[in-house]
């Protein structure tokens, strides 16, 4: 084995965030049950960590009305780690009572981009995710907490976001009571270069504490920037299954990093993941059927495995 490969992280993981953050950018709302088929087929395939879903006025996100539904039914699959997203204090002890093993609070680097989501400065999310250990902690639950530092690398809004801005919303989150913290490239505006400087000065705050790497593929770079964030010791990332989702702010942009080429490319790499890639295959072609009209992303559907993979590192 090269000493390339060598140098990045022997597993990592991939949390699938299409039920959430895939499910809220389209138009269609997908029945519960097929929800259910989804979750139980990802996890069928390997795949050990999903977010659900969010914690997020029906009214808003009908979408997502089903989230407490899905959390129950997640929770009943052996070794499934179950997430959601929750924007404020009100959806933070939905989660709690749900008994989710974890929640993500995404807060926004950039202010414009805050204002505009959330009708709150980032700091006011720093003092919402204050408030949310505290009712987490007075419940005396076991939910873990997870700040998320979105437009980490820009916004559509505002433009640039000062790094030096987005490591102090960070390093805040942690001091507000987070128990992870995780960054996202909401609108595809990073490159390689700029994630390995970003993540390694994150890495370094954070430790063990840094979560999650999220990236979308809006300019075709979302592999190359997972694997600059693998090569500074980074192994879990968020993923929807058939690349959908992405960021009302940017228009026609196409959405996440696909869960299916995300797993080939780590797989390829010698990189365990746990996941059968011809099974999410196949359940990437059953969501399809289920969101037929929608934009669908990705490239291993269209190609398949190639012959070699697999023979020359152990995968899973």
């Amino acid at each position: 084995m090269s000493t390339q490969h060598r140098r990045l992280p022997a597993t990592a993981v991939i949390r699938e965030v299409g039920l959430r953050d895939g499910l809220q950018s389209i138009a269609t709302i997908l029945p519960t049950e097929h929800k259910r088929e989804w979750i139980r087929a990802a996890h069928a395939a390997g795949q050990r960590e999903i977010e659900v879903g969010s914690f997020v006025p029906a009214r808003l996100l009908p979408q997502l009305a089903d989230t407490g539904e899905l959390v129950a039914f997640a929770k009943t699959l052996p070794g499934l780690f179950v997430s959601v997203l929750v924007p404020n204090l009100r959806g933070g002890e939905s989660a709690i009572a749900a008994e989710a093993d974890l929640m993500i609070v995404p807060l926004s680097a950039s202010h414009a981009h805050s204002l505009a989501n959330l009708r709150k400065t980032p700091d006011d999310v720093v003092a919402e995710v204050a408030r949310i250990r505290a009712a987490r902690d007075a419940a005396g639950s076991k939910t873990l907490i997870e700040g998320g530092v979105g437009t980490a690398f820009g916004c559509t809004l505002q433009g640039q976001v000062d790094k030096q801005e987005v490591l102090r919303l960070m390093q805040a989150l942690l001091d507000a009571g987070a128990d992870r913290v995780s960054l996202a490239d909401t609108v595809g505006y990073a490159d390689p270069a700029m994630v390995r400087d970003l993540f390694e000065d994150a890495v370094k705050i954070a430790g063990e504490r840094f979560w999650c790497g999220h990236f979308h593929d809006t300019r075709g770079l979302g592999l190359a920037n997972v694997y600059a964030a693998l090569e500074v010791g980074v192994n879990r990332f968020d993923a929807c299954l058939a690349g959908i989702g992405g960021c009302p702010h940017a228009p026609g942009a196409s959405g996440n990093v696909s869960t299916e080429d995300l797993a080939y490319m780590l797989g390829s790499m010698g990189i365990e993941t746990g996941v059968e890639i011809d099974q999410l295959l196949a359940l990437r072609q059953r969501v399809a059927g289920w969101l037929a009209g929608e934009t669908l992303h990705g490239s291993l559907w269209q190609s398949g495995l190639p012959k070699t993979f697999g023979q020359s590192f152990a995968t899973a």
